[in-house]
């Protein structure tokens, strides 16, 4: 038997091909608690662009907010999908001129979400959360070293037999999956796109059949010149847009499947048994879809000069940070938290605002108004809560363009270090308090 690690959770064959490692983007110093993140894209081979779609999705680092949660299997082969349409494979496909309905939208999302359960993928994602790794069964094992770091736990924290054992070391494993493990998602991306060619044949037809009733009016040909003319205009027009569909799925995670985890799979030493029960379990892990973004800006403009690759590239991940911010807005638990990177004063050593690692690829505009709460924890039950401590918003003129390749296009912003806030309310703002966009429910006054 082949060594049994998180790599081994595989999707079935309907989902035939797998992404290389993607390097992690570089964090600054400051530690906090992101949430995780997976992402997969539904690839289309029918497609003259698909192939540098999926290229261009696989060369893209996962958004640096989130923590990669990524399993080696990223890819579902639309060409190989059954059972989401009634009679024709693969999923409903947004094309030019044909705008999915909201039963299209929710057929693909529960498919899918079928689609990920029966491929356990949910599993592999908790295994990979415990550090599950062996050469056979009977020497497999879990670890906590994964939630330790992302969670800034010490060892006794969630050490799971200590923890077992007392009811303050249970509300240490409740928080570390609270805030960790429910705080798991998956993201699909089902990504089409509109060409220049399509609408500049969409424009020739519209035009013709103008100029076909301007000439059966006049008995003349004038309507045929001016549809030639609007062809001539169209087929100069280059561009290549894309329709971004993406599906957010959470990782179901409470008290009843931490108990079943804990008491009859966890091991920190070989124990057959559990692991044996842990592989046959197809019941407890499962991920449920939460919501849906759709993304597609008919007058995207690119200002650099790109290559057909770079330019596919850089579109589609712009659309998929677009669908992120506003999946981020629709739905509560996917809000992203940012440190406070610096405190800015001027020579006087008067604050004048304070200084975020996040721009405009978080969907940051000059309206951008965010809570900064602290990080406490209760020391009753050792549970983490956050406080509210100020409101900030930020500054016109000094938002930070931080979009894919706006650097190159030499976009305003583009060479900024951080976006600048101003406080608007409330007290003190320190060095690695966190900002999160909006109202979030789980902070306290």
């Amino acid at each position: 038997m082949g060594k049994i690690q998180v790599s081994n959770f595989k999707f079935p064959l309907i989902i035939l091909l797998a992404c290389a490692s993607l390097v992690a983007q570089a964090q600054n110093n400051m530690e906090y608690r992101r949430n995780a993140l997976s992402t997969l894209l539904v690839y289309h081979p029918e497609d003259e662009f698909g192939a540098e779609i999926y290229k261009a999705f696989d060369s893209l680092p996962i958004p640096d907010k989130y923590d990669d949660h990524n399993m080696e299997t990223r890819i579902i082969d639309n060409s190989q999908i059954w059972g989401v349409q009634s009679r024709d494979s693969g999923y409903y496909k947004a094309t030019y001129g044909h705008q999915l309905t909201p039963s299209e939208l929710k057929a693909n999302a529960l498919f899918t979400e079928r689609l990920l359960n029966d491929a356990e993928a949910a599993k592999g994602m908790v295994a990979k959360w415990f550090g599950f790794d062996g050469n056979t069964v009977e020497d497999a094992t879990f670890n906590t070293s994964l939630i330790q770091e992302r969670g800034q736990y010490n060892a006794n924290d969630v050490d799971v037999a200590l923890a077992l054992q007392t009811t303050r070391g249970l509300a240490s494993l409740s928080d570390a999956g609270e805030e960790l493990l429910g705080q798991t998602f998956v993201l699909v991306n089902d990504i089409t796109y509109v060409t220049a060619e399509q609408e500049a044949q969409a424009a020739k037809v519209a035009m013709g059949v103008i100029g076909g009733l301007l000439d059966a009016f006049t008995g003349g040909n004038s309507g045929r010149k001016m549809a030639e003319a609007a062809g001539a205009i169209a087929d100069s027009f280059t561009g290549f847009k894309v329709k971004t569909h993406s599906y957010l799925y959470q990782l179901e995670w409470n008290d009843s499947i931490a108990a079943i985890f804990y008491q009859n799979h966890y091991t920190d030493k070989p124990d057959p048994k559990k692991i044996q029960a842990f592989m046959d379990d197809k019941t407890t892990y499962k991920l449920k879809y939460v919501a849906h973004e759709y993304e597609f800006d008919k007058k995207s403009v690119l200002k650099g000069k790109y290559t057909r690759t770079e330019l596919v590239r850089t579109i589609c991940a712009r659309s998929m940070d677009k669908n992120i911010v506003a999946l981020a807005k629709q739905y509560e638990d996917f809000k992203v938290k940012t440190p406070v990177y610096q405190v800015l004063t001027n020579q006087s050593g008067k604050i004048e605002g304070y200084a975020a690692k996040i721009g405009m690829k978080e969907g940051i505009t000059e309206g951008s108004k965010f809570q900064v709460v602290q990080r406490v924890q209760d020391p009753e039950t050792g549970k983490t809560k956050y406080k509210y401590v100020a409101t900030v918003k930020a500054k016109k003129g000094s938002i930070w363009d931080n979009r894919y390749n706006a650097v190159l296009e030499e976009a305003d912003g583009a060479t900024l270090p951080y976006t600048t806030f101003t406080k608007t309310a409330g007290g003190e703002i320190l060095p690695g308090m966190l900002l999160i966009e909006g109202k979030y429910r789980k902070v306290t006054e």
